[in-house]
Order: C-alpha cells, then structure tokens, then sequence
C-alpha cells in the first residue's frame, strides 16, 4: 500500500497512535496526530515526534482536543483503542467516505508472519506474555506485542514469514479491523467489562467475537471449554475450534486429568506436564497457562518442549506480582484487576486474612458480586479513588471497611492492621485514570509505598510464592 503523500489522521497520542505516526511518516504520509488529553499527560515518545513536528511540514500535532475537520479532511483515519468508536467524530469521517481502522488493522497489511491473537476480559496479558515465552525458548523467532506494550507496527520493519506475533487484543482494538485474521485466536473468557463504555454486555461480546470475523477454514479458534459464553462460540466459528479446560476432559484441546496437562488431537494423547510445573498462583492462571500452550502448539511448537517454558516462566509484572514479605507480611501486585471478576479472581487465590486495596474510576462494575469473597477472606479493606465511597456502600456489611486517599495511605493503613501471614493485596476492581496515568502507574505507586514501609527503604530479597499455589483442581 502506497502511503506517499496521502493525509492520514492518527487518534490517540500514546504507544500505539505514536508508532503508527513514525510508521507512516516513514512511508511518505502526512499525518496529523490529535489527541484530547494536554501533552503533559501524554507518552513522553511524543516529545521525539514534537521536534519532528517543528521542522517538518508532514506533520501536525493537536493535543488537548480534536478538531472535526481534521477528521472530515483524510484520506484514512488510524484510531487508538483508547478512542471510543462512538465519538461523532468517527462517524463524521465515515459519512465522508473515509475508512477507520485499528492500529492492528495497519500493521496487519504489511506482515508475512503469522499471527496468534489472544483477547477475553482478563488473562489477556499473561497468556500473551507466556505464548512469547514458549516460542522463543523453542528456537522460534516470536513477538509479544498489542495491547501488552508493543505495538503492532512497530514490528513490520523486521517481519519475515517465520516470525510468530502473539497478539493481545482489547474489544476496542477489535472494534476497528477489517482484513485481519489471525491463524489462530484465543478468546479467554468473558465477564461484564467495559460497561462504561459499552451499550450493554452484548455489544461487549460481540466486540470480542471480531477476532473471528475474516478468519478461514484452515484457521483455529481456541476457547474456554469451561466458560459457557466462550464454549457457546465452538458452534459458530469459521475456522476450527480448539478448546481447552481445567476441569474436564477435551476430545480434543487441552485440559487436566489426574493432576497432569494433556493434549489430545486427531494423532492421540500426548502428557505435557503436571500441574505442579505451573508456578503462578490461582486456578485462572493455570487456565491462561493451558491457553497458551494451545495456541504454542497450533504456532508449530514442540509439545515436548511445553514443561520447560512452563516451569521457567515468572509471570507477568502487575498480575498477582509477589513484591516482597516484610515481618510476616506477604504484599501482591495485581493492578492489572480493573473489573469486578479479576478482583474475584485475585481473591480466590487466597485461602484468607487478606487486606485489600481496591478502588479507582468505577467501569460500572456490580461491586456487590465480590461480597461472598470479602466476607469469606478479606480481614479488611481500604478503598481509594472515585470509586470509594461506591465500594464502600455496597461491601461494609462484609468486612471492616477503611478510606485513604492516596495509595502511600492504603499501604501504611494496611501495614498497621496486617498480622504475620497475612496478604496485602492490590486488586481494584476499577480503571486507574482517576489518580494515575495507567494501571502501570499505579502498580509502581503501589510498589513504591511498600518499599517505604521498611525502615531502610528496601525492598529485601524477592521470595518465591507460597508453594499452595491454588489452582482450584
């Protein structure tokens, strides 16, 4: 596709709206970049793309609002997933005829290799994480990217036909594609997510189930035998479907029988690993786990291979994060939570006595789910953020209930209260936009406020994680 000297508008001035504006200002294009949000709350990749601007006619930059007309004037327009779909701008350029289209819907045209794309409302990032792992500890020349922190652009330069992309896919990412297909797609699961942003759970669904839209016969969909919404997909899919389960028996896919992993296909059975090998904690973990060593398999990766990948991997920073036991005290990361079924997740992976930090931009989550939970395991929880006093109503009749305001409070009220074997956990069941930037924010925030409850301000060796791992068998 020839870019030179085409008007291209890009939407959304983070990671991805950065990287398709050096995309295609390499490629000739002119390209405006807009975004609503002021420039000091923007990527700082965008100070680079600044000095570019200044010397330089093929780019322009509006930050802090978006202007229509630039939307009516392009020849292609590159949303952001952070860009709702259903702004009238969006509609402004459609009704002119010109097409919007995802940033993974960009980077697709232009790469030979093959693509494993991973979406669902949570374990979407570990999933892709460990795909990446397996392949590469296989020899295979592999690419984590999407909606994990590469984006997909970036990767067309060094393409080849061999290279694996596993891909993490949002709904919004999904929303805006056209030709894309992945040789293999993995839906997760699907829980109420996004409601703020979303008519209802319906349109929600329908947006994941794009990852299938322009896929084949010869392609395959990997879903989660033991979630009736994506088990219900098996029968309508184009492509084959391949399922995988943590708590039956697969004619064929993936699953645990007798406390080892098994793979069944058309050739027989084949024993990957046991249980054991897994080192993440929670049963949701060992279902991201089996996913992934689906999709790795289907992507040509030895299945003999599987156990080491699986036995080495470490998991993913901001999901369930062991950061460190201080006098007794074990404090976990998992900011990555942002819905109410994540924090359900996060808190299933504890026998007990946890506090809890949770709390944030409400996504119009139903906080009320989590009370069997907190009644059964949280000694205590501090809600932070707008959605505070939301969190609070619907959980003080569950537990003991107390309000910081800021995350350095949460932790230091959390460390009063905590007791030798005691879990400080971070879950919170909200967006992070309120008091940070992203949830990596406010993960790092957290992080930070446990080192400094030690007197030295260290952070003390890393221990491994409890060895009852969880996994819900």
């Amino acid at each position: 596709m020839n870019y030179r000297g085409k008007s291209i508008l890009v939407a959304g001035a983070g990671r991805s709206g950065v990287a398709a504006a050096r995309f295609l200002l390499a490629r000739g294009a002119r390209v405006t970049l807009t975004d609503s949000q002021p420039r000091e709350r923007l990527e700082p990749a965008v100070s680079g793309l600044e000095e570019f601007a200044a010397r330089s006619s093929a780019l322009a930059l509006e930050l802090g609002g978006h202007r229509e007309e630039s939307f009516r004037r392009s020849d292609l327009v590159v949303v952001s997933p952070g860009i709702p779909l259903s702004l009238p701008l969006f509609a402004a350029s459609r009704a002119a005829g010109i097409p919007v289209i995802a940033e993974i819907e960009l980077a697709y045209r232009h790469l030979r290799g093959k693509i494993l794309g991973i979406t669902g409302s949570n374990g979407k990032t570990t999933t892709t994480a460990l795909v990446a792992h397996l392949a590469i500890g296989a020899g295979r020349r592999c690419h984590a990217a999407g909606n994990i922190g590469a984006p997909l652009v970036g990767f067309v330069d060094e393409d080849t036909p061999e290279t694996l992309y596993a891909v993490e896919l949002s709904s919004f990412q999904l929303e805006a594609i056209d030709t894309f297909r992945p040789a293999a797609g993995a839906i997760l699961n699907l829980t109420p997510d996004h409601l703020d942003r979303y008519a209802g759970f319906g349109d929600y669904v329908a947006a994941k189930r794009r990852l299938f839209l322009n896929q084949e016969a010869g392609d395959y969909a990997v879903l989660n035998a033991d979630d009736p919404r994506t088990a219900a997909m098996a029968t309508g899919v184009p492509s084959l479907p391949v399922l995988f389960s943590r708590r039956r028996t697969l004619p064929h896919g993936v699953f645990v029988r007798a406390g080892r992993v098994v793979y069944r296909d058309d050739d027989g059975e084949r024993d990957l690993f046991p249980v054991g090998a897994v080192g993440l904690v929670g049963g949701h973990n060992l279902e991201n786990v089996l996913a992934a060593c689906v999709l790795a398999i289907l992507a040509g990766v030895p299945a003999d291979a599987l156990e080491a990948g699986v036995r080495s991997f470490r998991g993913v920073e901001h999901r369930i994060e062991f950061v460190a036991e201080l006098e007794g005290v074990r404090y976990y990361n998992d900011s990555k939570a942002t819905n109410v079924d994540a924090t359900a997740k996060a808190l299933e992976s504890f026998p007990g006595n946890i506090l809890l930090i949770a709390g944030g931009r409400d996504k119009e989550g139903d906080f009320r789910a989590l009370r069997p939970l907190v009644r059964e395991r949280v000694r205590r929880l501090v809600v932070i953020g707008e959605a505070a006093d939301k969190l609070r109503r619907a959980l003080e009749d569950a537990t003991d209930v107390s309000v910081a305001g800021s995350m350095a409070e949460a932790v230091s009220v959390c460390r009063d209260a905590a007791a030798p074997g005691d879990i400080v956990l971070l879950a919170p069941a909200c967006a992070s936009f309120d008091m940070f930037r992203n949830y990596e924010e406010r993960g790092r925030a957290f992080k930070a406020a446990v080192r400094d409850t030690r007197p030295d301000g260290g952070t003390g060796p890393r221990l491994a994680p409890p060895e009852d791992r969880s996994h819900g068998l």
